[in-house]
């Protein structure tokens, strides 16, 4: 087999245009005009080789290389083509387009798999847009059922249940499959989002698993009054409540050893008046930790340390999001050593700081993922970059790990 640098960049290059923001940046939001349009120009790839098309309930979208025994399971690589509001080229979309360099490399070398191997890109996995993401792998996986997020609305008002209708109309084409099957395996390729590949000069990343996460969304309600003229005492200042909750949430989430992750990425304030007191603070929290008992301990005091900070003000607290930690197969993990170490390419076993599809998948199949280096560790930013080399690498990985594990034994249970 044999992957071509040349055509892979090519296309990662021409998906860059579709959402394309200054410093070489992507704006491509799950279910947009500018989604639709990548589906599309993924789809003018896919089928002139010949790979069989299908859409589920959620939009994920799958291309079908057959195997010479369509009643087996098939192996499942591929990765989201959605992008932060203002993301890279890579994140996502390279692991979409590395499974499908595999794919023709496979089948350029005329190689016969057992099992089919199906191309998979996943709706709305960046959340950037309609939160949370992952959204078309949980409903695939059965984490959530396919409806749990038909009403949740963008910055615009639009929402997700309409805006899916309105994509999936455009691609009444497409011939639709049920959501959800138990495949044989799931292998996602991704860059690294992280400094230790580059900074150790290694090729190749064997992922043991994903730190898990858990969302808050705490609204601070207040009253309003005039800035000039209402006394400090006498006021219900929502966002000096805020701070105080904030302030509060560091000290509960303080970790010498800095393995916790506690970041609030998005604030808003109301009425948004640099005369008024606000009556109302709303603020995001990301809590992340590889330990599920950590994780769980520390998530659900939030509330009571949000509740216990309120001088003036009220406080709601709502969890958005819930994901343990997962660990990867060691069947996969074996296999993409193994295909790493025959192209000799240096390897780093290493777990993953951020969530992806692939937690979703783990309870339903073995699961895995391959890195490639990022330059400086920059992710989810417009100066995101691999190399030519280091996506040719790992697409070349992937297809030796698409063959194995196509062709592999069934495993016997425990």
């Amino acid at each position: 087999m044999q992957v071509s640098e040349q055509r892979q960049w090519d296309r990662l290059m021409q998906m860059a245009q579709l959402g394309a923001i200054p410093g070489d940046g992507v704006n491509r939001a799950a279910l947009s005009d500018l989604d639709h349009q990548s589906r599309r120009l993924l789809l003018s790839w896919a089928l002139p080789l010949g790979l069989a098309p299908s859409v589920d309930a959620l939009g994920n979208l799958f291309l079908r290389h057959e195997g010479t025994d369509p009643s087996l399971p098939p192996v499942l690589a591929g990765s989201h083509m959605d992008s932060q509001p203002k993301g890279g080229r890579f994140d996502g979309i390279w692991g979409v387009l590395a499974a499908l360099e595999a794919v023709q490399a496979i089948r350029e070398a005329g190689i016969a798999t057992k099992r089919a191997i199906e191309i998979v890109a996943w709706t709305n996995e960046e959340g950037g847009r309609f939160a949370p993401g992952c959204m078309g792998s949980m409903a695939f996986s059965g984490y959530r059922p396919p409806g749990t997020w038909d009403d949740v609305k963008d910055k615009d008002g639009l929402r997700f249940g309409d805006e899916l209708a309105r994509l999936l109309a455009a691609e009444a084409d497409i011939p639709r499959r049920p959501l959800g099957f138990t495949p044989f395996a799931y292998v996602e390729p991704h860059i690294e989002q992280g400094p230790l590949l580059e900074a150790e000069g290694l090729d190749i990343g064997v992922v043991t698993g994903i730190q898990g996460s858990r969302w808050f969304l705490v609204e601070i309600a207040g009253k309003t009054d005039h800035a000039g003229t209402a006394p400090l005492s006498l006021r219900q200042d929502a966002v000096q409540d805020m701070l105080r909750a904030i302030t509060a949430l560091n000290a509960l989430t303080a970790d010498p050893e800095d393995v916790l992750r506690f970041t609030v990425g998005r604030v808003e304030v109301f009425p948004n008046s640099s005369n008024t007191v606000a009556d109302l603070a709303r603020f995001s929290i990301d809590l992340r930790h590889p330990d599920a008992a950590v994780l769980t301990a520390r998530g659900d005091a939030v509330a009571a340390t949000v509740q216990g900070a309120m001088v003036k003000c009220r406080a709601t607290v709502t969890e958005t999001f819930n994901a343990l930690p997962a660990r990867f197969d060691p069947m996969v993990q074996d296999a993409t050593e193994a295909a790493a170490r025959r192209l000799g390419l240096g390897i780093n076993r290493m777990p993953s700081g951020a969530f992806h599809d692939a937690q979703f998948l783990v309870p339903l199949c073995p699961s895995g993922m391959i890195f490639i280096p990022s330059r400086g560790g920059i992710s989810h930013h417009p100066a995101e970059y691999s190399t030519p080399g280091q996506v040719a690498n790992g697409a070349a990985v992937l297809a030796g790990v698409l063959v194995d594990l196509a062709d592999a034994d069934p495993r016997i249970p425990a």
